[in-house]
């Protein structure tokens, strides 16, 4: 092996040859003292193309710079592209950051540190400022020559943005416009000025909302009075979607975050607890209302064998109402005028699956206990308990999206656990109303 054997030319030509992502997986599966060696035989640059393709949480956790030298950490730092270098100091300790800083050239700390500044999760924090800007009242000719000098620094150049001499957003050229224009012609006559763009503190989320529906590369990030700051590539936004998703998935598995498999646990229960005992409290809740029907489950003993089912089924449809309702937020298919319509139509889906499980449960009861009156009983019971959690899972996070908090945060757990109380109130309410016909 090239690596181990010490012939540096040999593992160079290997390993260049080869795309980053499967250098970076290489990388990742040497022991740490072998990757001691891969620092002195390739250059923080070269590096930098690596690094691109780890994950941010993978660098911090297994504190994979620390085994580089600060010098060749900073300097690794500076040659990766702006925004990528701030998602990882956004993860490392105040100190180390000040560190990399100022080992780093004046002109990339700077550059890192203007990106630094923005609040976590909007445009500002992902956007990069490495991209090619022309002037509206330049040539087509003079924009080609900016843009061959300024291409090999800048994160993508599909897209051209043009800016007036205030460095005001004007307009857009695509790659394409620029190479098929005429030499002599004006930018401004070429360029498109019907340009979308994002507010700098716009929320990330909203910004890969936008980039999918109208299917952009890049989108270019601005300030109130529309001066261009940066950009926001396409792989900037996969990103954001996968976080987006995993905070909602984690969110709806009812735990703070999703726990990575070398997490210690203390810090596991730590993310975990705060929901499970949420739940507790709401379970005692439950158990509450149970001893407040001792005397009827005294007299009808047969009644407590239908509580796991009926607090079952309501636990179950309040998770899928709520999960389609989650989905339609996040995703922007919901707004003001369908709420109301996906209301009207969880209440109806409600109303068709409680029935239809209430007949079969009603027909199951008769046949298995021959009991007419406890058929009918249960039977009402799962079709209102269906019902009622039906609208619960839909109507939850319609309202928390309505005071701005996260509709995730209404997880499984936490619908589960209220359809849970509904439905035993309901049970036991119809129980003890008729609890003459029972005996």
């Amino acid at each position: 092996m090239a690596l181990t054997s010490g012939d540096v030319e040999l593992f160079r030509r290997e390993f260049l040859e080869l795309h980053s992502y499967d250098q970076a997986q290489y990388y990742l599966q040497l022991d740490p003292g072998v990757r001691e060696t891969v620092y002195h035989y390739l250059s923080p640059n070269e590096m930098a193309d690596i690094y691109v393709h780890i994950d941010v949480d993978q660098i911090v956790n297994d504190s994979l710079m620390q085994e580089m030298s600060p010098r060749y950490a900073s300097e690794m730092l500076q040659n990766m592209f702006a925004d990528d270098a701030v998602d990882v100091l956004n993860e490392l300790d105040k100190n180390q950051v000040a560190s990399y800083l100022t080992l780093m050239n004046a002109e990339a700390a700077k550059e890192i540190k203007e990106l630094l500044h923005y609040e976590e999760y909007t445009a500002g924090s992902i956007m990069t400022t490495e991209f090619v800007a022309i002037s509206k009242n330049q040539t087509i000719r003079s924009a080609m020559y900016i843009l061959k000098n300024e291409a090999p620094n800048a994160e993508t150049i599909y897209y051209i943005y043009v800016v007036d001499e205030l460095k005001h957003l004007v307009g857009v050229l695509s790659l394409r416009d620029l190479i098929v224009a005429h030499d002599d012609l004006m930018v401004h006559e070429v360029m498109s000025d019907r340009v979308k763009s994002v507010m700098v503190g716009e929320d990330q989320e909203e910004v890969a909302r936008m980039m999918k529906d109208y299917g952009f590369l890049a989108i270019p990030v601005v300030d109130f009075q529309e001066h261009l700051l940066g950009i926001i590539t396409v792989d900037d936004i996969m990103e954001v979607m996968d976080e987006e998703a995993t905070d909602d998935y984690s969110k709806l598995a009812g735990v703070s975050d999703l726990d990575v498999v070398d997490v210690s646990p203390f810090s596991a229960a730590k993310k975990r607890l705060p929901w499970l005992i949420i739940l507790l409290v709401l379970g005692m809740v439950t158990a509450s209302i149970i001893a407040q029907f001792e005397e009827t489950l005294d007299k009808v003993a047969l009644l407590a064998v239908f509580i796991p089912l009926i607090a079952g089924m309501a636990g179950n449809t309040g998770t899928q109402a709520l999960a389609v309702a989650v989905r339609g937020i996040a995703t922007g298919e919901i707004q003001n005028k369908s709420k109301r319509t996906l209301l009207l139509r969880e209440a109806g889906t409600g109303l068709i699956t409680g029935i239809t499980c209430g007949i079969l449960i009603t027909i199951g009861i008769i046949l298995w206990q021959g009991t007419l009156v406890l058929g009918i009983l249960v039977g009402f019971s799962i079709f209102a308990s269906i019902f009622v959690a039906t609208l619960a899972g839909s109507f939850v996070p319609l309202i928390m999206h309505k005071v701005n908090i996260d509709p995730a945060v209404a997880s499984g757990p936490f619908i589960t656990t209220i359809n849970d109380l509904l439905s035993i109130f309901i049970y036991f309410g119809l129980a003890t109303l008729f609890m003459n016909y029972l005996l």
